[in-house]
This record gives C-alpha cells, structure tokens and sequence, in this order.
C-alpha cells in the first residue's frame, strides 16, 4: 500500500524517476514545508517559488539521499538550501527592519484580539535565528534534527534558539508598551 510506504522507499521511487512518488511526498511533506518556507520567506509567493524549486531539487537529487538522516530532515535541508538561494537573490522586506521600529505591527488592542505579532517578530529575526525558531518550535523538530538540516553544530542551535529567544522577548515588550 502506497499511503503507508516509508518516506525511504517513496525517495527511492523518486530517484527511479516515479512522478507519483513524487507527488506522494508533496502530500506528505507539502504543508509543513511550505508553513516552514513561508515563515522563513515572508511572502506566501515566494514561499510557493521555493517550494517548486524544492521539489525540483528533491526530483534531480533524491538519488543523492544516503539515509544518514530521516527524510523529513533531508526535505527540510534541501528546501533551506532553495529558500536560502532565492533569499540571496531578493532578501525579504520585513527581515530589514530593526526589531525597534513598531511601525505596522499590531498594538495591544490588536495583540487582544488574535493580531499576528509573532508573525512580525520573526520576520524580523536573522534568518540563522528566524531558522532555528520556524524549525524548533513550529515544525517541533529536535536540536539535533535541527542541526542536521543547517549543518551546524547541535550546541550552535541552542545558542541560536537562546539570543532569538531574547530579541522575540524585546519585541513582545514593544508591542504591549
């Protein structure tokens, strides 16, 4: 049965040139990957770019993939790569703000009534640390999964998650002065 393939054999079935297991893994991994590019990008279009190209580079690499991780870890690096590339080339508008400017972001009346501050205090995070967040916290990834899809040390995550801990902090104080 298909649905209940491992993601392994589904990536081999992808190396082999099956366009169905393509497809198979977007299924699976499409909404988390997008929720993790879009968080990353902050624009849903560009978002949408990166995840084609993912699953362009997963189509032409899948055969590269040597299980030293799960899938989901191999995805989520493959689609960092891509947004990382595209991100060299138009960094996101957001991301150039310093963390003191409130200029556009919800007051407390907004903050009351379900406004979106977090998605404005990560845009406005680093993108190291923007990462590290998006992938911890909101895709629920272990350090050390973390720190396989960036290829940093397990200890640099912890320090990562810690100074981006601190500036979401400045930022929610911001907001509710």
């Amino acid at each position: 049965m298909k649905g209940t393939e491992p993601d392994a054999g589904v990536l081999v079935r992808v190396a082999e040139g099956d366009a169905g297991a393509l497809t198979e893994l977007y299924e699976r991994y499409g909404g988390p990957l997008f929720a993790f590019l879009n968080r990353l990008a902050g624009d849903r279009g560009t978002a949408e770019e990166v995840l084609q190209d993912t699953l362009l580079a997963v189509w032409r690499s899948a055969g590269t993939f040597q299980g030293r991780s799960s899938v989901s870890t191999w995805l989520f690096g493959v689609a960092r790569r891509q947004a990382h590339n595209r991100l060299r080339r138009v960094p996101p508008p957001a991301a150039a703000e310093p963390c003191d400017r409130a200029d556009g972001l919800p007051g407390p009346e907004e903050l009351a009534v379900g406004g979106d501050w977090l998605e404005a205090a990560l845009a406005r995070l680093p993108l190291a640390q923007r990462e590290v967040v998006v992938l911890h916290f909101l895709d629920d990834m272990a350090h050390q999964d973390i720190a396989e899809v960036l290829g940093i040390p397990v200890g640099t995550v912890k320090s990562r998650l810690h100074h981006a801990r601190t500036k979401l902090r400045e930022c929610l104080h911001e907001q509710m002065a």
